[in-house]
């Protein structure tokens, strides 16, 4: 075991860049759950006498429940896609491990240790960035009467360790989907497959998760929509939810689906842009894997951000036609739903940062090789910039495509119709921040890929 952690952290050493994402999206999971485990400790700890007072909302504990569940799904997805990025970094590195003899099971054993000793790094980080926002979060919810005045959030360590066991079965969890690839193949196959993509078995596979999750969020889809009318917040949590299961399907069938959209988008684009845009179109079709990581993302932070918006937009609407407050519209559950909103979409654009940095990082020897047949750095950048618009377009539509069928089931609920009401100006913006989070990523990170010596890189350098 000593030997296993020794080479986990020596990799850990060498690797910085490549553990930043993973480090990020675990540090975000503890700080979520640190904060909510801390409100349902402020409650627990609460006098009897505090706990008894009556308070507008489902309450501190239902708030800090929905809350904290969202949160480690969200969490899941992209802690998997994050250390999805960690290990293809470290993919040839691995493969040569297993060409030397090295068992599935250390591999696997080596991957479950970088992820713990990740975490363990971010944990006091973590800890203290969700205390500090559970102090300000109980806070908020006692302005708006929705929790007792005489809650404070306790001083007990036990959230904190709740949060690290949560954060490392996360971890855990997403090794075992990260790693089975690289850990279960013959080891001269593992290395020939650094640079092969992904083989036919685990296509098959991927396939068949992806069917299940599709089928799984339509059955989510089809609940929210036959909920009676007095049943809104269940509709709105099944319809939540059922997008999270959609948007992990796009994740699993998105190699294919991205090549249909991007086939489709990159036709205007080749005719505008001959030559830098037919080597766009190219890389996107071509590298139908790298697209999809780059699109689910963007397709999380749209999808996730449009669900709330259009389901809360569809209540408001009918609560108005029928001159009535329901608890979906009420003043103070609006300003939960705005604060689920900004957690989802804090992890959701954590994850199209990281992922799209390390896309296009991991590209460097790819354009090194342009500039060596005549490219210049100028075109590109301005190839760069195209795939940057194409990839926001395909995740938007993904995106897009998740949030209008679960607002229409929620809507189905609501009103008797599939068709929501869509609030243009807000989502607009989510479209815009989705340009502004994926546009710069991939050109900042661009601007140092295409640096450097050429004669280092393709000697083997690979930055």
């Amino acid at each position: 075991m000593s030997a296993t952690l020794s080479l986990a952290v020596g990799q850990i050493r060498r690797r910085p860049a490549a553990f930043a994402g993973l480090a990020v999206a675990l540090f975000l999971a503890i700080a979520a759950v640190t904060l909510f485990g801390s409100l349902v400790a402020a409650q627990l700890a609460a006098p009897a006498a505090v706990r008894s007072v009556a308070v507008g909302g489902p309450g501190l504990m239902v708030i800090a429940g929905a809350f904290g569940e969202i949160a480690v799904l969200v969490a899941l997805f992209v802690v998997v896609n994050a250390l999805g990025f960690t290990l293809r970094q470290q993919h040839r590195d691995l493969a040569l491990l297993r060409t030397i003899a090295a068992t599935p099971r250390q591999v696997r054993r080596l991957v479950r240790v970088q992820v713990a000793a990740t975490t363990v790094l971010v944990a006091v980080p973590g800890w203290a960035a969700g205390h500090l926002a559970a102090r300000w979060f109980l806070a908020a919810l006692q302005q708006r009467g929705m929790a007792a005045p005489g809650i404070r959030i306790p001083g007990t360590p036990l959230p904190m360790a709740v949060s690290l066991v949560a954060a490392l079965l996360v971890g855990l969890a997403a090794t075992a989907v990260a790693a089975r690839r690289i850990s279960r193949i013959a080891p001269a196959a593992a290395l020939a497959a650094s640079s092969t993509g992904y083989g036919r078995a685990g296509g098959v596979v991927r396939l068949l998760a992806g069917a299940g999750a599709l089928g799984g969020g339509a059955l989510l889809l089809r609940l929210a929509a036959t909920r009676s009318a007095d049943e809104l917040d269940k509709a709105g949590q099944a319809a939540l939810l059922g997008s999270l299961v959609l948007l992990v399907a796009v994740a699993l069938l998105g190699p294919p689906a991205a090549r249909v959209l991007a086939a489709v988008l990159g036709a205007p684009v080749r005719a505008l842009a001959p030559g830098t845009g037919w080597l766009a179109d190219a890389n996107l079709r071509g590298y139908a894997a790298r697209l999809s990581s780059a699109v689910v993302p963007v397709a999380l932070l749209v999808g996730l951000s449009g669900t709330m918006l259009i389901m809360t937009r569809t209540a408001e609407h009918v609560a108005r036609a029928a001159g009535a407050a329901t608890s979906v519209t009420k003043a103070s559950d609006v300003w939960l739903r705005q604060a689920e909103l900004g957690l989802l979409v804090c992890f959701a654009a954590v994850s199209t940062v990281n992922t799209l940095v390390a896309l296009t990082a991991d590209r460097r020897r790819e354009f090194v090789l342009l500039r060596l047949v005549g490219g210049t750095r100028r075109q590109l950048l301005r190839m760069l910039s195209v795939e940057a618009v194409m990839t926001t377009a395909v995740g938007v539509l993904l995106g897009a495509g998740v949030a209008v069928a679960a607002a229409g089931a929620f809507s189905r609920a609501v009103t008797g119709s599939v068709v929501p009401v869509v609030p243009g100006a807000a989502c607009g913006w989510v479209v815009a921040g989705a340009v502004v989070l994926t546009v710069p990523a991939v050109l900042g990170s661009g601007l140092r890929a295409v640096g450097g010596s050429a004669a280092e890189v393709v000697g083997g350098e690979r930055g």
